[in-house]
């Protein structure tokens, strides 16, 4: 496809990376040439330096060839009126990201009535992932399928946990669990395992399930379930707005420290039944003051990524609280996974997931949606989620009989509501919503399962 990004910031730059991986010509524009420069230099994509509201700038980027917009830049406002101009000029697809919590209780009518395929909100999904995260504790991260009915939970292996030094197959032999182990990460390596893998300590499991039989499947291996009672949010952002809103709507304890006293002011205001504290949430006596030791969770969601990587350890350190940690870039993996930080959130990594989900359902002559999309461990596998919508070389045949990708796991069938695990003599059909995981590979659509 041909794609315009609009605003070359972190956000920009993470979806040119991710979607010129998918085989798109790409074409970014942004006021600051030493941005464009940035990516041009070291991505495969071409750049303009303009203003992306401007029709004459869209028509020197190719607008009335191009397949989707994408506007990402630093304002709603300029976001918005960007997908307009382009929908005018090109007639293309158009995505405007709108964070300002204002827009989004209006998203639904600007969407429509602007003629938008989506508008996206980095701050609002990963507010949605933290308050996921901290009612089910036991998980270092929660993808969603079939509209929540289906969870894929990733969570750690450790030295007391049942799973340690224990067989795959006796989960479902001995323990009787109707869950299943999709992906396993031990270090650098990214594992979809057989019945004969042994589970170390230390590794990342990630298995898929409903809810109610993840919950006994976690009771089984010694790892709690309950979600937690309060929290403590440092960083009084958009991000920590929203996640407030969330937490305390299910009846949890909120505290959010802020430096800003203006902010602070904002927070009382938007949130009378939080408890706000205008303070240096990197102060260790100030959070030990506030609580955190008794705390059961804690986010910490500053501007900067090396306050919220200390303030996450020092709150392990000091208390038993589950513990979210921001982080804006990226590049720095390997460290991160040396510290073991119970939960992490990359904002502009769900966009990018985001978009790519909806620019792989774009072809029509699909023989599937894809419903949900999510890059596991840093691009290194896949989660998708297909809707079938009609007969092919996939339906009505035993699964056993499909000759299917290496490295390749049909982890689940939701046909109806019903959730299925499926075995060999399973078959897909038209109607179902499939869960598909694999890894050193990419799907379009659910004939792509098949070895070529």
């Amino acid at each position: 496809m041909n794609i315009i990004i609009v605003g070359c910031g972190k956000v920009g730059y993470t979806l040119v990376e991710q979607l010129s991986g998918e085989d798109h010509n790409i074409v970014v524009i942004d006021e600051k040439e030493e941005k464009v420069k940035s990516i041009t230099d070291e991505l495969d994509a071409m750049g303009i330096v303009g203003n992306g509201v401007s029709y004459q700038v869209l028509q020197e980027a190719g607008i009335t060839d191009t397949d989707l917009l994408i506007a990402v830049t630093g304002s709603d406002e300029q976001n918005l009126l960007c997908c307009v101009i382009a929908k005018k000029a090109g007639n293309c697809k158009t995505i405007a990201r709108v964070r300002n919590p204002i827009y989004n209780e209006e998203s639904n009518f600007l969407r429509k009535e602007l003629g938008l395929a989506m508008i996206i909100n980095p701050e609002l999904t990963s507010a949605s992932e933290i308050a996921r995260i901290f009612q089910f504790p036991s998980a270092v991260k929660i993808d969603t399928f079939s509209k929540g009915r289906i969870e894929l939970l990733h969570f750690r292996v450790t030295k007391e946990c049942l799973l340690n030094n224990y067989e795959l197959i006796h989960i479902r032999t001995t323990l009787k669990c109707e869950v299943l182990v999709c992906m396993v990460t031990r270090g650098e390596e990214v594992l979809i395992p057989k019945g004969d893998f042994v589970f170390q300590e230390g590794d990342i499991v990630a298995i898929i399930s409903t809810p109610p039989r993840a919950n006994e499947f976690f009771k089984k291996i010694g790892i709690g379930t309950g979600r937690i009672h309060s929290a403590m949010v440092v960083g009084g952002g958009t991000i920590a707005y929203y996640l407030a809103k969330r937490l305390l709507a299910v009846g949890i304890e909120t505290k959010i420290i802020e430096q800003d006293s203006a902010r602070c002011d904002q927070l009382n205001e938007l949130l009378p039944r939080a408890t706000v504290i205008c303070g240096d949430g990197t102060d260790q006596k100030l959070l030990l003051q506030e609580g955190l030791s008794s705390m059961d969770g804690f986010a910490a969601l500053t501007g900067m990524d090396e306050e919220n990587i200390l303030l996450s350890l020092f709150a392990k350190k000091t208390s038993s609280a589950k513990i979210v940690t921001k982080i804006n870039r990226i590049n720095f993996n390997s460290v991160l996974n040396d510290l073991k930080l119970d939960s992490i959130t990359y904002p502009r990594l769900l966009t990018a997931d985001t978009i790519i989900k909806y620019a792989r359902s774009m072809n029509e002559s699909l023989n599937s949606n894809v419903e949900n999309l999510y890059k596991l461990e840093e691009g290194r596998a896949e989660a998708l989620e297909f809707y079938i919508k009609e007969t092919s070389l996939v339906t009505d045949t035993p699964l056993e009989k499909l000759s299917l990708r290496k490295n390749l796991l049909i982890c689940c069938i939701n046909r109806g509501g019903k959730f299925i695990i499926p075995g060999g003599q399973d078959e897909l059909r038209v109607g179902d919503s499939v869960v598909v995981v694999l890894t050193h590979s990419r799907l379009n659509d659910i004939k792509d399962i098949l070895e070529v």
